[in-house]
């Protein structure tokens, strides 16, 4: 069977006019900043898979979830996503690392500061001219 590209889920996440981004390990994409999310299970929304993916990756609650822009994100030959990103604000929690073999940290971000490397989704929504502030 002929492989398909995969989609993924980004959650943009919205706090004191900051983001939350963390540091990627041992997966494609290490050691680049991203959005918490991950894999669209079946039968789930991208809204399910960004409250999922938040609560198991940060710990933290989100709320008023609105649907964002997507990506065509190709890493290689063999690993093609295309990156459904969600925006979500705040709602309540500390970011905590809960998945260590997966993120080193968690940290808020303004829009206009965000660290280098980015994650190939957010430079690519980047290029796009996407800002979730306007």
């Amino acid at each position: 069977m002929k492989e398909r590209p995969k989609v993924g889920v980004g959650v943009i996440i919205i706090k004191d006019d900051k983001v939350l981004l963390g540091i990627r390990k041992n997966a494609h994409g290490q050691g680049e900043w991203c959005f918490p999310g991950g894999h669209l299970e079946m039968g789930e929304t991208p809204e399910q898979c960004a409250v999922r993916e938040t609560r198991e990756e940060t710990g933290l609650e989100i709320k008023n979830l609105r649907r964002g822009p997507y990506t065509n994100d190709i890493f290689s030959k063999e690993n093609h996503f295309i990156t459904l990103f969600i925006i979500a604000d705040y709602d309540s929690g500390v970011p905590d690392v809960k998945e260590p073999d997966k993120c080193e940290k968690w940290e808020w971000f303004s829009w206009n500061e965000l660290p280098e490397p980015l994650f190939l989704p957010i430079k690519n929504l980047l290029k796009n001219g996407y800002n979730p502030f306007k």
